[in-house]
């Protein structure tokens, strides 16, 4: 039996009161108010929890992404395992469920709805109807994972339905993926049973579909960074709004989780206990977590903070068991196992070369710092010896994918917004086939890029175009490694600091903004291994414009 004596921070009743909080067999067995407390005993809240992450993006297995995530006061995550899952299949989906359990940290996992996420790309595996089925039966499967396909819900598409159909048929949430999506076509893509949406970029689109009922996630993650838009939601929908990261990079996950989301949401005039019951209530509620909220009887899942501005997280408790305190993990590494799944052959700079037919016009996907969302656009290519070739000093750079489950040759576009002025960075992290995406100033760079991924089996690599190339392997299905958090962290930060500097790159994140450019679900134009994609009309189109 434990006892903890502090400010208790009430988020049922909102209230705050001197308390002394035992604890007995991992539960609480006692919460007794008292007339007073150290006063520098600080406060104690419910833990913290992520409501959507996909848990590879961090570049770190489960267990490990626990140590860094606990030490923030994250005590459970709703993980999406789609990432894995396009390149390993239902074995990558088991493995990430056996890897959390080196973990205390509560990992919710959901059955990845939409693998691969369309047909105009190849992913390493299929998750078809059965497969799904399969595991949203398993008592260690919460929820049935983002549905990205929203015109197969429009449509009725038999397959997509089943999935969603079979989740509600077992009590388990559907969540959702609307990037944009309004009036009529939101109203019925909801209605089909999704309840959640993590895509909103707006004020406006997130109003108008918490008016319709659904949970609105308000997503701060290494790209896509939506709490300044999104935040005046907790003062009209205190009860539907919850707080992510999405996708969150291990040097991101060195600074803060959700413990920053809420301080800033306070600092600008959110009411205190709104603010938790989004990082910690509403997820619990609503995915039916295991999860204690700081109440007799419920799991002993509680951190102490320094104040309720910083949130300063102290120490962090799941279960009972210290997890973390003053900024340090108190649990163990664990080195997890490395399946993969890589059949790329190297590549030579010809391969990487697009023949010119017009007068070298031609479609950009265009990037925006911050965002996921890509913009279209028209530029001008150089042109020489009948060849399109990068034009670095109008930005307009070449982007290609390349297939990692076979050998093929890869699919070349162009792309502005990158601001690269020589070299090329290239990646296996591409969501959501995870083929190689890269981007390159010219032929010969891009190529040197590809290959560096391709030789460490997956990995990220910046070349700068003189012979000095940097490569951060990642042997699980070439998305995480087995390294210790602070090492890869440590590692990530310099060659992401390197790309910005020695190639002039002046994204925040400029390997996951490269990482959304080959998914096709997200507006406007983005590239699979088999071309430039146009995702409102939903089908391939040429890179050159034929005015």
């Amino acid at each position: 039996m434990a006892t903890y004596s502090a400010q208790l921070v009430d988020v049922h009743q909102r209230r705050i009161y001197p308390a002394i909080l035992t604890v007995e067999q991992g539960r609480i067995r006692s919460i007794r108010e008292v007339s007073e407390v150290p006063a520098d005993a600080g406060y104690l809240l419910p833990g913290f929890v992520d409501a959507h992450v996909h848990i590879e993006s961090s570049m770190l297995p489960p267990a490990e992404f626990g140590r860094l995530a606990a030490v923030h006061g994250t005590v459970a995550t709703v993980s999406d395992p789609h990432e894995i899952a396009n390149v390993l299949g239902e074995e990558g989906v088991l493995y990430m469920l056996e890897e959390a359990q080196h973990s205390p940290v509560k990992f919710c996992f959901g059955a990845p709805s939409c693998v691969p996420a369309t047909s105009f790309e190849t992913a390493g595996a299929t998750l078809d109807v059965a497969a799904v089925e399969r595991l949203l039966q398993r008592p260690d499967i919460g929820y049935l994972s983002e549905v990205m396909n929203f015109p197969g819900v429009l449509h009725a598409d038999v397959g997509v339905m089943a999935k969603i159909q079979a989740a509600r048929r077992l009590g388990k949430p559907v969540d959702g993926h609307a990037p944009g999506l309004r009036g009529a076509a939101a109203r019925g893509y909801f209605e089909a049973g999704i309840s959640t949406d993590h895509e909103c970029f707006g004020f406006e689109e997130g109003r108008e579909k918490a008016l319709l009922g659904v949970h609105v996630l308000i997503r701060e993650g290494s790209a896509a960074r939506n709490l300044e838009a999104l935040w005046p939601l907790l003062l009209e929908f205190p009860q539907q709004v919850m707080f992510c990261s999405d996708d969150k990079h291990p040097d991101d996950l060195m600074r803060g989780h959700i413990d920053r989301l809420v301080a800033r949401v306070v600092a600008k005039g959110c009411h205190l206990f709104d603010a938790l019951r989004a990082a910690s209530v509403n997820p619990v509620q609503h995915y039916h977590l295991p999860v204690g909220l700081l109440r007799e009887g419920d799991p002993a899942d509680f951190i102490r903070v320094s104040d309720l501005t910083s949130f300063n997280v102290l120490e962090t408790y799941i279960g009972g068991e210290r997890v973390a305190a003053h900024g340090q993990s108190l649990l163990p590494h664990y080195r997890a196992a490395t399946p993969n799944r890589f059949s790329a052959k190297p590549k030579h700079p010809e391969d990487f070369r697009l023949r010119a037919r017009k007068a070298g016009i031609v479609r950009l996907i265009r990037v925006w710092d911050g965002q996921i969302v890509t913009g279209s656009e028209e530029g001008r290519a150089r042109v020489q010896d009948g060849l399109l070739m990068a034009y670095p000093a109008q930005d307009v750079l070449k982007i290609a994918v390349v297939n990692r489950y076979a050998d093929a040759p890869p699919a070349v576009a162009f792309v502005s917004g990158f601001g690269l002025q020589r070299g090329a960075v290239a990646s296996s992290v591409a969501h959501d086939s995870h083929n190689i995406v890269a981007v390159g100033a010219d032929d010969t760079s891009l190529c040197a890029a590809v290959n560096a991924v391709i030789e460490a089996r997956g990995g990220i690599s910046a070349t700068d175009g003189q012979g000095n190339t940097r490569v951060l392997p990642l042997p699980i299905a070439g998305l995480m490694s087995p390294d210790h958090g602070h090492t890869l962290a440590r590692n990530y930060a310099s060659i992401d600091a390197w790309t910005r500097e020695t190639l002039h790159c002046p994204l925040q994140a400029p390997f996951m903004t490269l990482s959304f450019l080959a998914l096709p679900v997200i507006p406007v134009l983005k590239m699979t291994d088999f071309g430039l994609f146009d995702v409102e009309q939903f089908r391939h189109v040429d890179v050159e414009v034929y005015l």
